[in-house]
């Protein structure tokens, strides 16, 4: 069986092919991505599905979808997102499609009539990963945009919060991701010199910007949009950092910016480790599963800072499947169920 799962994101959408043999082992992982802005392109999802999925369009038979596009300004609530959503990914093979959801896998029909449930629940399916590999543990998973911090005991997830609203009060979401965060978000203040300057609250960089400038990703992870519209290349990013103190690259060198970009990953490091501070202090767990696009330089790095144990999902899946780690986690959950009806309809 080829299952394909989809986690449908506000700016970015990936793809996890996963093949099953015939006791439900996976025997293979093929993933991709797409940047997709559904906040521009709501009514070309459908194309863009077909395009990730290319040939293998044709060799599906199932499909596994979890969603948070649901939140981009083109929807009046979460509710119209999720249907829409939803329904564009229904419509695109003739095949069984499930939608992962706070407490387990919908059908579409399910999905239809409990829309809420759907929503922002990409964590569960990543958590399914992250229970295989510690059943006692706290699962980071720090993608383009935010980063989920999510408790798990005796191998099943026992978040406090349940909506994304809920989880910002917990602990268990953090909007701070690697790629697409202003700068602004993060701090008010900045080091420059032995002096402290008050940052401007334009949109002028992205914590892109500040790991481009640090080494911790290259250009070819810098895969969303910049603010400026202009190029991603270290001159540039040095450029949209000296901005944020309204400055440029006359008035400030390469040590003076490094100084700011330094400072900025600092605290939004801190900022993921307080989150998970107070939930392992919550849960009384003290093992972290990192993933995601900054598993490495965000998760691994917030768990140092909180001095709590971590190992990388790696363990399990290679470095590029954690990045698109709840598509595969659809993908599971989709087999599973799948699995439970064909033993239900041969009761």
């Amino acid at each position: 069986m080829k299952i394909a799962g989809f986690d449908i994101g506000g700016a970015n959408t990936d793809l996890a092919v996963v093949e099953f043999d015939k006791e439900g082992n996976v025997t293979h992982i093929k993933t991709d991505f797409k940047y997709f802005p559904m906040w521009l392109k709501k009514d070309e999802l459908g194309s863009a599905l077909l395009e990730l999925l290319g040939e293998e369009a044709y060799r599906i038979d199932a499909m596994g979808v979890c969603m948070t596009a649901e939140l981009v300004d083109a929807y009046q609530t979460k509710k119209e997102g999720v249907k829409d959503i939803a329904i564009k990914s229904n419509e695109i093979l003739e095949v069984p499609v499930g939608f992962v959801g706070i407490n387990g896998l919908l059908s579409f029909d399910d999905t239809i009539k409990r829309l809420d449930e759907v929503a922002a629940a990409n964590w569960i399916a990543t958590a399914k990963i992250a229970s295989k590999i510690e059943c006692n543990c706290i699962m980071i998973d720090t993608g383009s945009t935010t980063t989920d911090i999510i408790p798990i005991k005796n191998g099943s997830e026992c978040a406090k919060g349940r909506s994304d609203l809920e989880r910002l009060k917990t602990g268990e979401l953090v909007y701070s991701g690697t790629l697409r965060t202003n700068v602004a978000a993060l701090v008010d203040k900045v080091p420059l010199k032995d002096q402290w300057i008050r940052i401007s609250s334009e949109l002028f960089a992205i914590t892109a910007d500040v790991h481009l400038i640090l080494g911790n990703i290259n250009e070819e992870d810098y895969t969303c949009s910049t603010p400026d519209g202009t190029g991603k290349s270290k001159e540039d990013c040095m450029r949209r950092i000296s901005r944020v103190v309204c400055g440029d690259l006359e008035m400030l060198g390469e040590s003076d910016v490094r100084e700011i970009a330094e400072y900025i990953y600092k605290i939004q490091v801190q900022k993921v480790a307080d989150a998970l501070s107070e939930v392992s202090r919550r849960k009384n767990i003290c093992k972290v599963v990192t993933t995601g696009l900054g598993m490495d330089i965000i998760g691994k790095e917030a768990s140092k800072m909180a001095g709590i144990e971590f190992v990388g999902m790696d363990k399990l899946l290679g470095k590029e499947e954690c990045v698109v780690a709840p598509a595969i986690g659809a993908a599971l959950m989709m087999e599973e169920f799948l699995r439970m009806e064909i033993k239900r309809q041969n009761k």
